[in-house]
């Protein structure tokens, strides 16, 4: 039986090489960004993204699938659906739906460095 590790690095390593996005850390967390989103990544073992309606509703019907919450507030990200690992085979179609979502918005500007005034 394969990780839930095992199982977001098959996503990662497909994605980057067929999508080119870029992996990166964000909340802690493992995961990959394109025109500069962040778009997915894998939080307690469950695979994490920011999908548009149909599939967020579809994604939520999973068993043990939930809204984000990477406060633990109770304050869940309204477009961030977390799925659990029993789902893995469906990571893959979730998380390129989710990056299809993404590359919908205009790219997003590079972050200029700070600290630093300008001369």
């Amino acid at each position: 039986m394969t990780t839930s590790e095992e199982q977001y690095e098959e996503v990662v390593d497909e994605l980057v090489f067929t999508e080119q996005v870029t992996p990166g850390k964000a909340f802690g967390m493992p995961c990959l960004y394109a025109n500069g989103y962040l778009f997915a990544g894998l939080e307690a073992g469950e695979l994490v993204m920011k999908l548009p309606e149909p599939e967020r509703t579809r994604a939520l019907k999973l068993p043990g699938a939930s809204l984000f919450d990477p406060s633990g507030r109770d304050m869940p990200m309204r477009e961030w659906v977390q799925v659990p690992v029993q789902h893995a085979a469906l990571w893959n179609e979730l998380a390129h739906a989710a990056l299809a979502y993404i590359r919908s918005f205009p790219p997003k500007p590079p972050r200029t460095k700070r600290g630093k005034a300008e001369g």
